[in-house]
């Protein structure tokens, strides 16, 4: 079992002969709904012995309370992911300690799945994107706000501009408060993203693979001519991946 605890939502997910089997993300987590995490927990747990489960966590804070949560429902052992876990990818980064396990886990997962050269683009709370190069080298990435900074964030700092949902056909133009502010997010928000990858290839001098993962990755993406293949389950076999491979080793 794979858990990916983020600052939005978290996902659970069985990983099985490389699949990822229902597969269920919870807006808030164990902090807003402990309950619905413990149903899905007790839901996996009922498909058979598992050879375990791995917890990968970009909030510390709520890591013990996931560990007595999972204790409740079964004894399998816990493997919480760092970078200094074996893994398919090797780390070449100056503090690999301040790697979120959501990163390495899009490494390794894009790396057994698809291939290096790759670059893996996660759109979450942040938008991400990860470079693993020819000889298997995770060397860092990029980091950026993600897309409800974008929606949301001018919504909660003024006292004009409104909170906007991304629904229907981008307009031509901003006929309105909200209009103008969709063109912003969706075309200045998929501007960011090309400018970046561009800037990755030509600084590197590799042509990298692209995926994409992260519950804004269909969004963000549609109709952009860049060749991105979208795994939106990318993180939790990536988690699948750091397990196999520690136990392994």
């Amino acid at each position: 079992m794979a858990i990916d605890v983020g600052n939005t939502s978290t996902g659970i997910g069985l990983v099985q002969d490389q699949q990822v089997l229902n597969a269920v993300h919870v807006k808030g987590g164990i902090r807003l709904d402990s309950r619905k995490c413990g149903r899905i927990i007790a839901d996996i747990c009922r498909d058979g012995c598992l050879d375990g489960v791995v917890l990968g966590s970009v909030v510390p804070s709520v890591n013990k309370r996931w560990k007595s949560l999972i204790a409740e429902y079964i004894e399998a052992p816990v493997l919480e992911v760092n970078s200094y876990l074996p893994m398919q990818i090797t780390i070449d980064y100056p503090e690999p300690a301040t790697i979120g396990a959501d990163r390495l886990a899009d490494a390794c997962g894009g790396a057994c799945r698809y291939g290096v050269p790759l670059i893996v683009a996660d759109f979450g709370t942040a938008l991400t994107f990860d470079v693993i190069l020819p000889d298997m080298r995770y060397v860092g990435g990029v980091i950026t706000p993600g897309l409800p900074f974008m929606t949301d964030y001018l919504g909660e700092r003024t006292e004009l501009l409104p909170k906007i949902r991304l629904q229907g056909e981008c307009p031509a133009v901003g006929r309105s408060t909200e209009e103008a502010m969709r063109i912003g997010a969706e075309v200045g928000y998929r501007g960011i993203v090309k400018e970046i990858v561009v800037y990755l290839r030509k600084s590197l001098g590799a042509d990298f693979k692209l995926v994409a993962t992260g519950g804004y990755a269909d969004w963000a993406l549609r109709g952009m001519e860049m060749d991105f293949v979208i795994d939106a389950e990318l993180t939790l076999y990536g988690l699948a991946c750091i397990f196999y491979s520690s136990r392994e080793a």
